[in-house]
């Protein structure tokens, strides 16, 4: 469904999609369920991921630029070179994802669960840290 030219799916069950490299920029996905899959190198800029569910999917080198993703449970996700610049993910859950080289600059991580996250190499200028300071 399109409305004012964003795409909405609110609630959508994707399940083993091969989403890579697609155009999903502005979509609506709230609730929305990514089981398995690749959205490697996709676009997903300022997409509405709120509360979504995505379990044992490809992220890496995904663009994520001002996405929406407050809530949303991206454990073990694996977010390798991904861009999250100025992502809100409030209150996200990021347990065991991978964000080796993800770009986190200017991020909302207020509330985030971060526990055996791997953030080796990612940029965190700027970004609001779980417990609310700002990282330089």
């Amino acid at each position: 469904m399109e409305v004012n030219g964003r795409n909405i799916e609110r609630g959508a069950f994707l399940r083993d999609a091969d989403l890579s490299n697609a155009n999903l920029t502005n979509a609506i996905l709230t609730n929305a369920i990514l089981m398995g899959g690749n959205l490697a190198s996709a676009i997903l800029v300022q997409v509405d991921l709120m509360s979504a569910i995505v379990t044992r999917a490809h992220l890496g080198f995904l663009n994520l630029t001002g996405a929406n993703l407050s809530g949303a449970k991206l454990i073990g996700a694996s977010l390798l070179y991904a861009d999250l610049t100025g992502a809100n993910l409030t209150e996200a859950n990021l347990t065991e994802a991978n964000l080796t080289e993800a770009n986190l600059s200017e991020a909302n991580l207020a509330g985030t669960i971060l526990t055996n996250a791997i953030l080796v190499g990612a940029d965190l200028t700027g970004a609001l840290m779980p417990d609310g300071t700002r990282h330089k």
